[in-house]
């Protein structure tokens, strides 16, 4: 089946969003899911968060020696409450409404992700930026920012291992509150398979660069199409508003 020249360019988000992922721990879905909605709408969240789930498992399952699960259990354990509420949310909203949500949403990750806010990891930091990522990350597929946030002050090896660790077992609870509001079908899971290759390759590629990638060079490229594609979500939301 020939691909579309969309088919492609969503190819290439996935692989440059997972790229980042894996180097820093952070970066897939706040680079991938702004982009991605502006294509096709159904992308987000369960495409995006599917996807997201893949990247944990790989870095998970290549680095499982080097993580602290002990120290991510108040995580993971508090996305169970706030994944509830993103997918509520989502249940209530109009498309338009969650277009407005989603790119204020983006727009905060943003403004978290620029500022270095000097926050210690302890099991109450942990709780609260669980809860608000399986909120912020069901609702939108943008549960880095909140999670990263309490990780920030960690050295950038361990804060991806478990980060992804996290991932791991906080995004399968997001999917399954997401199902149960029928808001993940077949058609979800056929536009995961059809990017899953974007995944393996930014996988494989991001450990061939390892070495010689600068992360923090790559941060304010990283943020400045997000705050882009953050303006470009708002504006599509404010026109359906006005419209409906």
């Amino acid at each position: 089946m020939a691909l579309s020249a969309f088919d492609l360019l969503a190819l290439l988000i996935v692989t440059c969003g997972i790229m980042l992922q894996t180097w820093v721990g952070i970066g897939f879905g706040l680079l991938a899911a702004p982009l991605l909605y502006l294509i096709n709408p159904a992308f987000v969240p369960g495409p995006i968060l599917i996807l997201g789930f893949s990247l944990s498992l790989l870095v998970v399952l290549k680095q499982h020696a080097y993580l602290s699960w002990r120290r991510i259990m108040p995580a993971i354990i508090a996305r169970l409450p706030g994944s509830w509420c993103g997918a509520a949310l989502l249940v209530e909203v109009p498309q338009y409404g969650l277009s407005m949500i989603f790119g204020a949403s983006l727009m905060l990750a943003v403004l978290v992700t620029w500022r270095s806010y000097k926050i210690t990891t302890t099991v109450w930091s942990l709780t609260i930026g669980g809860f608000f990522s399986g909120l912020i990350g069901t609702a939108t597929s943008i549960g880095g920012p909140p999670i990263a946030l309490v990780y920030q002050q960690q050295n950038r090896i361990i804060a991806r291992n478990e980060i992804a660790a996290f991932f791991l077992i906080g995004t399968p609870i997001s999917i399954l509150m997401l199902v149960q509001k029928s808001l993940v079908d077949q058609a979800s899971l056929l536009l995961s398979l059809q990017l899953l290759p974007g995944v393996l390759f930014g996988f494989w590629l991001a450990n061939k660069l390892d070495s010689r990638i600068n992360t923090t060079s790559a941060k304010p490229v990283l943020l400045v199409i997000s705050t882009a594609s953050a303006l470009m979500v708002l504006y599509k939301g404010v026109q359906g508003w006005l419209a409906a």
